[in-house]
């Protein structure tokens, strides 16, 4: 009968809890640097702990296989929440603007895209998960660890103690450095900390390190070189950015203006390049997978409501034309189904380049409009988002038997959950974005992304100047050329090719967070190398430790100073 249990009360209850613990957590670290960490695992372990412990000492029900099913799929919903736009499209929207929004407006707007991603991935489910070959590296990750905790209840604890030892160590330094004293950020010189080559005492960028592995962290760590440590100085000497004479400490806000724009170009050159490539090569293979399922039932009122909702926000709160707003719902649709066999096929999602791709449609479509540009692709990235996050837990649940009914209603709970508690966090982190955002405190990368790109998509290239054109130019075609080999070579030769995603990111935040991230990639493999087994284990938990502990004292922090 304990298989049996699976949408219980407690199995809800622990993953919204843990879905709100978790997702300020992600909107920091994304607010940060422009990355997150999917909390499945984090979730599974916490909630077998935590229940088999009780069931142990009160003789309540053992903790059931699939209940831990609900628990991740609710939690991990909650705190991908951040594709919804809370660290991209919002905030570059009120940095273009100057408009904000007021918190219940934002709460139903996060939401909608969400919801609409939800359903989505119900009608590719079928064709996608159960009939096809695509392997969800994402999901099995969380299935594996799954199967592992059940088949020994005592590797749970001792991965469970690795990341809360970590968590405590990570939040521990960050109150002490925001309570106590303010811990030294150590550059060899002056002119290299006006270049940002500083050492940060953040634990969360070496758990990060630890997590993105030594190909990207060294991607990393060329970005840097190359864009703070020969572009920055040369465009001082040359005077390209004015920089005053007397200026003293991390120039972080003067020089961005300048190197995002290559930066940003090599991103979005190199993901669409890579994204149009593979699904050109998909498509010879493949005969039917993949296709679109004729909307039945219940599920299809869902996806029409989500519709609605959609495009009467875009309306009301965007002032976004009614055709426009229609027409971005088939597009995010369809940027969602390719964001899906993308992941499918390689564990990685990629919503950075399915909100660009949609914001270069609106550009033409609309052109010069910048809530078009910005909000519309919001939907398409808020889609895709939540419809991977979906589709990777009905990998599990098809593998454990799981009802994916019962998974849809734990996904629109943690989606509900996780909007309330993101928009709370990031109006309470973010209280005045103009001034806070994309500066050495929170360098925001994705949300430069969005507004670069919407800024060239209104203005025209030819608002720039020439020398950032070119910049520009030159960054596309090194993004092109890496966005192809990445495409087209073999696994194992791609390892000794730089990261396009972790190249293009160097130049759009301070040297010193690449130089930690760096630091922890290397410091992860050279456990690995040296034993094996062990960094199998718990490499990963106490990362997921460091990030989530550093990250949640940061915000505990932020609210603190806020009440204040």
């Amino acid at each position: 009968m304990s298989e049996s249990r699976e949408l219980t009360v407690r199995a809800l209850a622990t993953g919204l809890l843990l879905g709100a613990l978790l997702t300020p957590s992600n909107i920091y670290s994304g607010l940060k640097i422009g990355w997150s960490f999917n909390m499945s695992i984090i979730a599974l372990l916490v909630g077998f702990a935590f229940w088999q412990l009780l069931a142990g000492a009160f003789g309540l029900p053992k903790w059931a296989l699939r209940e831990s099913n609900i628990t991740q799929t609710t939690a991990s919903s909650a705190a991908s929440i951040i594709s919804g736009g809370l660290v991209a499209p919002i905030p570059a929207y009120t940095l273009l603007t100057g408009q904000q929004f007021d918190t219940l407006p934002l709460i139903a707007w996060v939401f909608s895209v969400s919801f609409l991603g939800i359903w989505v991935a119900w009608y590719l489910r079928r064709s996608l998960v159960v009939e096809s070959g695509l392997r969800f590296p994402e999901g099995m990750a969380t299935l594996e660890t799954m199967q592992q905790i059940y088949s020994q209840g005592r590797e749970a604890l001792r991965r469970l103690a690795v990341l809360g030892g970590a968590a405590l160590l990570a939040g521990l330094l960050k109150a002490i450095d925001v309570f106590v004293l303010s811990l030294p950020r150590w550059a060899p010189n002056a002119a290299l900390e006006r270049l940002t080559f500083t050492l940060e005492p953040s634990l969360l960028l070496v758990g990060f390190g630890g997590i993105i592995g030594l190909r990207v962290g060294l991607s990393l760590l060329l970005g840097a070189v190359l864009a703070w440590g020969v572009i920055a100085p040369a465009l001082l000497g040359l005077g390209a950015v004015g920089l005053p004479a007397d200026a003293e400490g991390p120039q972080f806000a003067v020089l961005i203006e300048w190197l995002l724009w290559p930066g940003v170009s090599l991103m979005v050159c190199a993901t669409l390049t890579s994204l149009g490539l593979r699904l050109l090569h998909e498509r010879r293979e493949r005969s039917d997978r993949g296709r679109w399922r004729r909307p039945a039932g219940l599920p299809a009122l869902g996806l029409l409501a989500a519709a609605v909702l959609v495009v009467v926000l875009q309306t009301q709160l965007f002032d976004i034309d009614p055709l426009m707003a229609t027409l971005s719902i088939p597009l995010a649709v369809l940027l969602a189904m390719v964001a899906a066999r993308v992941v499918g096929a390689t564990g990685i999602p990629p919503i950075g380049a399915i909100g660009q791709l949609s914001q270069l449609s609106f550009g033409v479509m609309a052109p010069g409009q910048v809530a078009i540009n910005l909000m519309s692709a919001n939907t398409a990235g808020g889609a895709a988002g939540q419809c991977t996050d979906l589709l990777n837990d009905f990998k599990v649940g098809h593998v454990i038997g799981a009802s994916p009914s019962r998974q849809v209603i734990a996904q629109c709970l943690g989606i509900l959950m996780g909007s309330l508690v993101g928009v709370l966090v990031y109006k309470a982190l973010i209280p005045d974005p103009q001034g806070m955002l994309v500066t050495n405190e929170w360098p925001a990368p994705a949300v430069a992304t969005w507004r670069a790109v919407a800024e060239a998509l209104t203005d025209g290239l030819g608002a720039l100047a020439m020398d950032v054109r070119w910049a520009m130019l030159a960054g596309a075609l090194c993004g092109v050329a890496l966005g192809a080999f990445e495409a087209l070579l073999p696994a194992d030769r791609l390892r000794w090719l730089p990261s396009s995603a972790a190249l293009g990111l160097a130049f759009i935040i301070p040297a010193s967070i690449s130089l930690m991230m760096t630091f922890g990639a290397v410091l992860a493999w050279l456990v690995a190398s040296r034993w094996r087994s062990l960094a199998e284990r718990f490499v990963i938990a106490a990362a997921a430790g460091l990030v989530a502990g550093e990250s949640i004292t940061g915000v505990g922090a932020s609210l603190w100073a806020l009440l204040r």
